[in-house]
């Protein structure tokens, strides 16, 4: 994971967007154990300060402020929901309407720490949702957040029935093997288990937008990983 070299999508005197792999932590954790998206870029541009982030196995499109002054700024574009944020993913099941809204407040679980449950007692949290197209046993959906709560679209998905793909927290965490959307599927004689098709956490945070300090609107937006690519190419073709 140290080898990671941060894509860098945008960066200008004030700020700098990455495009974070899955599997890389965006700010360093609570343990230290594992290098984390802030350090690798502190390394290239000495301070940095954090405006938002993305779950460890979120992949996408993450800002980082270069100075007091655009740190102060961003926050309070994040803060005042000035930020359009959309997300792509993989769900299991296709949803009955192509588009709604979650509008469910999420609250930390009262016992288990670090997972998150929807009550009213928590904080207002909505979500926007579009299937973009869908194949039998999984959908492809982008998603729009209109407030950031932790695991936002990972609770209200599974809040409709229809959790994102391979969610260890919100889903049964099982990985996509090719067995179960390929019909006659056999396994090859030199193998002796299959390997799965996919194997972590469905979802992309794919675009922001928002005007800068210098009244400039800003498109920052990542392209799918090729593993998630991979596994659409693979849905496509075997889709019934």
């Amino acid at each position: 994971m140290q080898k990671l070299k941060p894509e860098i999508i945008f960066e200008d005197e004030a700020i700098v967007a990455v495009n974070k792999p899955s599997g890389l932590l965006s700010v360093p954790d609570r343990e230290g154990k594992e290098i984390a998206l802030k350090q690798l870029l502190q390394q290239r541009y000495g301070q940095i300060w954090t405006v938002h982030r993305l779950d460890k196995d979120t992949s996408g499109v993450i800002v980082f402020a270069k100075d007091e002054i655009s740190h102060k700024f961003l926050s309070k574009l994040f803060e005042g929901r000035e930020v359009e944020k959309y997300y792509t993913g993989l769900v299991h099941g296709v949803p009955s309407a192509e588009s709604g809204s979650v509008d469910a407040a999420i609250m930390e679980h009262p016992v288990k720490r670090g997972l998150m449950v929807t009550n009213k007692k928590g904080k207002h949290a909505l979500t926007d949702y579009t299937l973009i197209e869908s194949f039998g046993n999984f959908s492809l959906m982008q998603f729009r957040i209109h407030t950031g709560r932790t695991h936002q679209i990972r609770v209200h998905m599974k809040q409709v029935g229809h959790p994102i793909v391979c969610d260890p927290l919100y889903g049964n965490g099982e990985p996509v093997l090719l067995s179960s959307i390929k019909r006659k599927f056999n396994l090859s004689k030199k193998e002796d288990e299959e390997k799965p098709l996919f194997n972590r956490l469905a979802l992309h945070a794919e675009k922001l937008q928002f005007t800068d300090a210098k009244k400039q609107k800003r498109s920052l937006e990542a392209p799918l990983p090729k593993d998630m690519r991979a596994f659409l190419q693979q849905l496509r073709k075997w889709k019934s």
